[in-house]
């Protein structure tokens, strides 16, 4: 399977935090969620991705090319969502329409007014009178409408309420059947990314965690509620982490290495992610 985005060994160093030695291929036709917790190196990530920032070490490509060398025109079949308006406030949408039009050589009307019509955004507003959910649709039109391949959004579905998520979700889902798009997304709402990703990168404290399809990680963990005595008995090496309840302990563990009378149940990514935070065993 080709990559449309391959991370290889890339560093980047601040005061006080280190992206450190990032691995990441995202094939082609598929959605990849990158989680972490807050300063984990989820945006520094993206930043990187898009030439905003410099590596200090390693290599990233895109479109099999390394990402310096890319032209001007395949930037644009790169789509952009970050987190937080940046359209001018003070246009209506066809006064945004007109400009993308001359920003972007690949600008499409027509699927811009497709999903303007799908999101219900309203044209004779300026964009300061939009709500966030309206000002995060009107972003994933733009980015959709200069027609890329590779769709990149950082925290694009946050604070927006439960329906919009939804919707929001769908159009992803949607952009990927075309197997030649990809999407990288991240977020803080892992039960999004459960819903829509084939992959899930974990990043904490810097370092990448895992990068699993999600099918692997749903087949490789579990939650094991068990007694204190239950765990004694078992490899630490099988256990990520614990915690005590009253009467109780559960634990994300490895599941082929777990005794087959103990019941084991299904771990969200949510789990998987604060179990693997969880300092020790």
């Amino acid at each position: 399977m080709k990559n449309i985005l391959e991370i290889s060994n890339v560093s980047k160093s601040y005061d006080g935090f280190k992206l450190d030695n990032l691995n990441l291929n995202l094939p082609y036709g598929c959605i990849m969620g990158v989680i972490g917790e807050n300063g984990a190196g989820k945006s520094t990530t993206i930043k990187l991705i898009l030439d905003l920032i410099h590596k200090d070490s390693g290599s990233i490509k895109i479109f099999g090319k390394d990402y310096k060398s890319i032209t001007k025109i395949e930037k644009e079949e790169i789509g952009v969502v970050l987190d937080g308006s940046h359209l001018p406030e003070k246009l209506n949408l066809k006064e945004i329409k007109s400009v993308m039009k001359n920003i972007y050589r690949t600008w499409d009307d027509e699927i811009f007014d497709t999903y303007i019509n799908k999101f219900s955004l309203p044209g004779k507003k300026i964009i300061q009178e939009y709500s966030k959910g309206m000002k995060m649709k009107l972003s994933i039109a733009i980015a959709l409408s200069h027609n890329p391949t590779l769709l990149i959004l950082d925290e694009a579905t946050g604070g927006l309420d439960p329906v919009v998520r939804d919707e929001i979700l769908d159009v992803f889902w949607d952009f990927v059947q075309d197997e030649n798009h990809s999407v990288l997304i991240s977020s803080h709402i892992l039960s999004d990314l459960e819903k829509i990703c084939d992959y899930i990168s974990f990043i904490h404290k810097g370092k990448l965690i895992f990068c699993e399809s999600k099918e692997i990680l749903s087949e490789k963990y579990g939650l094991l509620k068990c007694s204190e005595e239950d765990l004694k008995y078992l490899d630490k090496q099988d256990i990520i982490s614990y915690r005590r309840n009253q009467f109780s302990v559960e634990a994300l563990v490895i599941k082929d290495k777990i005794p087959k009378e103990l019941i084991i149940d299904n771990a969200t990514v949510e789990d998987i992610m604060l179990y693997h935070v969880r300092e020790g065993v």
